[in-house]
């Protein structure tokens, strides 16, 4: 008798949904009527895509909560088991210029908010060109291809390139503390180095796994805790990194690390390179 995979139950829903939240993007590319809990104007892909995810993930066995980027209230469904954290469509602002974004998502083994040291498994699919998932488990990253509904793999044990390349960074520069832009122009000075910086953070995030470098979108003069979800993404994206070899940090030490207090909360995400995360680290002490 076959037991159930919980973890691999809510994988497989993510990626069948990803052809369809694709396909579902076009003719949604207007603006709703209504803002996400942190104050965003949704688009209507936003909620199309949040409202499809919830129903499909949430009736899983072995589900026991869903949360969302674009919901103020966590969906309880069953009393035991993995809780779920989305963000549906990361980077919709970029669906009336038609460039790229992505599906983030973290299965927890704690009720939310709860810490990335809670996390058992965690993953991005990117609409990019081709629709990829990125997905982290037991300290292994494995990418795919996305076609028709079923995963393909084209890279096992991923892991970023020894000599970084790209490097990203969010956020008005005005509105940068003097040591983060300090830190920032010193990459920039390196020649090997390449910007690559998209306005959505999972394109980013997937150059840098792909090339090696950084991505950050720090604290702010103005947000001291930066603009990105503690839940739904800056947990689900440090544990892909460092389970690729990578770092992830607050600016003091690991995002996985850091106490979970708020569904929504912010906080500042800096991933990549070990060797570059140190710097910035030193930078900011």
């Amino acid at each position: 008798m076959t037991v159930s995979d919980p973890v691999e139950d809510i994988v497989a829903t993510i990626s069948r949904s990803a052809t369809e939240i694709r396909q579902g993007l076009v003719g949604r590319r207007g603006k709703a009527d209504e803002e996400n809990p942190s104050g965003e104007t949704q688009a209507e892909a936003d909620v199309w895509a949040d409202d499809l995810l919830a129903e499909r993930l949430s009736s899983i066995d072995g589900v026991s909560q869903y949360a969302s980027e674009e919901r103020a209230e966590i969906i309880d469904c069953d009393d035991d088991g993995l809780s779920v954290a989305v963000d549906p469509l990361d980077g919709s602002s970029n669906l009336k210029s038609n460039n790229t974004m992505g599906t983030v998502f973290g299965i927890y083994d704690e009720p939310l908010p709860a810490p990335g040291t809670a996390l058992v498994a965690a993953g991005y699919v990117l609409y990019g060109p081709i629709t990829t998932m990125v997905y982290a488990r037991d300290g292994t990253v494995t990418k795919y291809e996305l076609t028709g509904g079923e995963r393909t793999v084209v890279e096992h044990d991923v892991t970023l390139p020894d000599d970084p390349i790209t490097y990203g960074f969010g956020g008005r520069v005005p509105d940068w503390p003097a040591d983060f832009e300090a830190y920032v122009r010193e990459v920039e000075a390196n020649p090997q180095h390449k910007l690559r910086y998209g306005g959505a953070m999972i394109g980013d995030v997937n150059q840098v796994l792909t090339y090696g470098g950084i991505f950050a979108y720090p604290a702010l003069e103005d947000s001291p805790n930066g603009k990105l979800r503690l839940q739904f993404e800056g947990n689900p994206i440090g544990y892909v990194i460092e389970a690729a070899g990578g770092r992830s940090s607050n600016g003091e030490y690991s995002i996985l690390e850091v106490e979970a207090t708020d569904l929504h909360q912010r906080v500042p995400v800096h991933v990549g390179n070990t060797s570059l995360i140190d710097r910035l680290e030193a930078a900011l002490a």
